[in-house]
């Protein structure tokens, strides 16, 4: 591990802590206290790293009612984002190119459909099918949209290990795939079958008047 990246997981150790203190209304102090330490030994056991005193780790992490792991490296399942943003962060735009060489060949995206109060956004499975993204779902869904109707549909990716990421956003129209050849070209699709299983066997199509995609990169 470099210096930087070191630096980084000590950051992310210090944020983990601090918004976990704020959620039990505990201060560093107290904290020090259940967990068998003085404030001054668990500034030195922090600012030394998870080598120096494993069992100390242990005290601290039960006494703010998390596991081990969790205090060292987060939540396996946490929302993308908890880690701190780079040191030098630069925020570009995206060619069309780069973006559709981002969304690759499939993968899982989120469409957003007209609805009331809000937006509706449902994660489902795609292919890229020439300029234009496919899904398949429950003809009876809430991830239905209505053939001719505006709709968006986003893809991103996080590494949260370096605090970098891209995202890309189709702007168009929905259209339902109905001729049985290419309903069959798309079905035999290796990556066809949705992770939501059961029967969802209506094709919508996404045809984009627009896309965009922006980064976010260190230097």
């Amino acid at each position: 591990m470099n210096e930087d990246t070191a630096g980084r997981a000590d950051r992310d150790l210090m944020r983990r802590i601090e918004v976990r203190l704020a959620q039990l209304g505990l201060t560093e102090e107290e904290l020090a206290g259940q967990a068998g330490m003085s404030p001054r030994y668990f500034r030195h056991l922090i600012a030394s790293g998870a080598d120096f005193d494993p069992g100390g780790f242990l005290r601290v992490a039960a006494a703010l009612g998390m596991t081990h792991q969790e205090l060292l490296e987060g939540r396996s399942d946490a929302p993308a984002g908890q880690g701190g943003a780079a040191q030098h962060p630069v925020l570009m735009k995206l060619t069309t190119k780069e973006c559709w060489e981002r969304l690759g060949t499939q993968g899982i995206g989120r469409i957003a459909l007209p609805a009331h109060p809000g937006p509706g956004v449902f994660p489902v499975n795609y292919i890229v099918d020439g300029m234009t993204v496919v899904y398949r779902t429950d003809p009876r869904g809430a991830a239905v949209a209505e053939p001719g109707g505006e709709v968006s549909f986003q893809v991103d990716h996080v590494d949260e290990s370096r605090s970098v990421g891209w995202s890309v956003l189709l702007a168009g129209t929905a259209e339902h795939v109905t001729d049985p050849e290419a309903v069959q070209r798309l079905a035999e699709q290796p990556v066809s079958e949705p992770w939501a299983g059961g029967v969802r066997n209506l094709w919508i199509r996404v045809v984009p008047a627009e896309i965009s995609g922006r980064r976010i990169h260190g230097l």
